[in-house]
């Protein structure tokens, strides 16, 4: 399992083991964070998946789709450089120490 740390809405950071081959959002969500709605279950379709990840750690992600960045730039939280849906990330062991931040919603 790949540990992530994860802040919710309200600043409390959690660590979960996520399982690999499943996407963030689905991870974030098996382990009990309400403030991530998920609307279109991971379809790429609306924003309400979308998490900060620290600029430094992006690396580790693959690179963003142009649906994807569509979206998030629609976002009026959208932050250039550490915006992502979460359903759009699949996680991989390269990951584990990731930092995610949940973002609130538009």
């Amino acid at each position: 399992m790949v540990k992530i740390s994860v802040t919710d809405l309200e600043g409390q950071t959690s660590t979960i083991e996520a399982e690999v081959g499943l996407s963030l959002m689905e991870n974030i969500r098996n382990n009990d964070f309400d403030d991530m709605a998920a609307v279109c279950g991971g379809c790429c379709s609306c924003c309400t998946c979308h998490v900060f990840i620290e600029e430094e750690q992006c690396s580790k992600l693959p690179e963003m789709e142009d649906d994807e960045q569509y979206l998030l730039e629609d976002s009026e939280h959208f932050q250039s450089g550490s915006s992502r849906l979460s359903c759009q990330v699949e996680v991989d062991d390269s990951m584990d120490g990731l930092k995610v931040t949940l973002a609130p919603e538009d």
